[in-house]
């Protein structure tokens, strides 16, 4: 059975791309019991889980169900469940898993594939079409921005990943990737067609797909008047070359396969290789033969 990727919540649960791609597995249960229970059903079956959620923001409560996961993964006290924290919004975020659900069919270790998430997210373009920017602070928002949020009809496109972006609609335009990518789109308050008609032929994406929006996509964006967008790699030939193509290691702490500078599953750090010895030192030779003097003429 291939390894078991899960999300935190029902919406960040895409639908499968085609029949070989597994499910995605909505962790933890209304209740610990039930968390509990579910876990280790999935562990018995899958082997190993790999569990996807959004990472902590500064000055925000902690997340009940990412406790209740923590608490249920040490009850069953269990090394085979990877908790990822992931910097994307929520589409961005459920599109991220959706392709480790493609890779987890592939010959990949479950090592790998939690470590593939952090590698993954830097290709993954999230963002949205925020009405109102006055209560943004997962992003740097200038203090004209916060102005004409009060703008009546102002509108703003933000890229979050990978790199920070705020521009007004009609004056700017958004980076974009510069790889093949597939848009997905959740519709909100505002009308989401400048997604599809400006922004989607200026990435020059090679599909677009209409989803539902996530339930945490209002707290995250902070405001409920958004259209959010994900533009990531969708063919699993792309995203298993480049994921194979990283230099594996051993975890020193677990024995499970690694890419990158620290394990997804134990997060111990890798260590960096040991420091080479200096080269041997010419100076003393060079100064031993030039004391040498030559002997007087007659003398051996």
């Amino acid at each position: 059975m291939p390894t078991a990727i899960a999300v935190t919540s029902p919406g960040l649960a895409l639908p499968p791309l085609d029949r070989g791609t597994p499910p995605a597995v909505v962790q933890p249960g209304p209740t610990l019991e039930q968390s509990v229970l579910a876990l280790h059903a999935l562990v018995e079956q899958h082997g190993y889980v790999i569990a996807l959620h959004p990472a902590a923001s500064g000055g925000t409560a902690p997340d009940p169900a990412v406790q209740r996961l923590r608490t249920a993964r040490s009850m069953l006290e269990t090394d085979r469940v990877a908790l990822v924290p992931v910097e994307l919004p929520p589409l961005g975020l459920a599109l991220l898993a959706q392709q480790l659900r493609q890779l987890s069919v592939c010959d990949l270790s479950p090592g790998v594939l939690a470590c593939a998430a952090r590698l993954l997210a830097h290709y993954v373009y999230a963002g949205a079409l925020l009405g109102s920017v006055a209560r943004l602070d997962r992003l740097p928002v200038t203090l004209t921005a916060h102005a004409k949020s009060w703008v009546p009809g102002a509108q703003f496109a933000v890229l979050a990943t990978p790199r920070p972006r705020l521009v007004r609609v009609g004056q700017e335009e958004l980076p974009g990737p510069e790889f093949g990518t597939r848009l997905l789109v959740a519709a909100g308050q505002p009308p989401s067609d400048w997604v599809t008609t400006t922004l989607a032929p200026s990435w020059r994406v090679q599909g677009v797909a209409t989803v539902p929006l996530p339930e945490p996509s209002g707290t995250w964006w902070g405001t409920t008047r958004l259209a959010e967008f994900a533009a990531g790699l969708h063919d699993v030939s792309v995203l298993y070359q480049l994921v194979s193509s990283v230099r594996r290691e051993l975890c020193r702490w677990c024995g499970l396969e690694l890419i990158g500078d620290r394990c997804g599953f134990c997060a111990a750090p890798l260590l960096a290789p040991p420091p080479q010895p200096p080269p041997p030192s010419l100076a003393p030779a060079r100064a031993h033969a030039g004391s040498v003097r030559a002997l007087p003429p007659g003398m051996t």
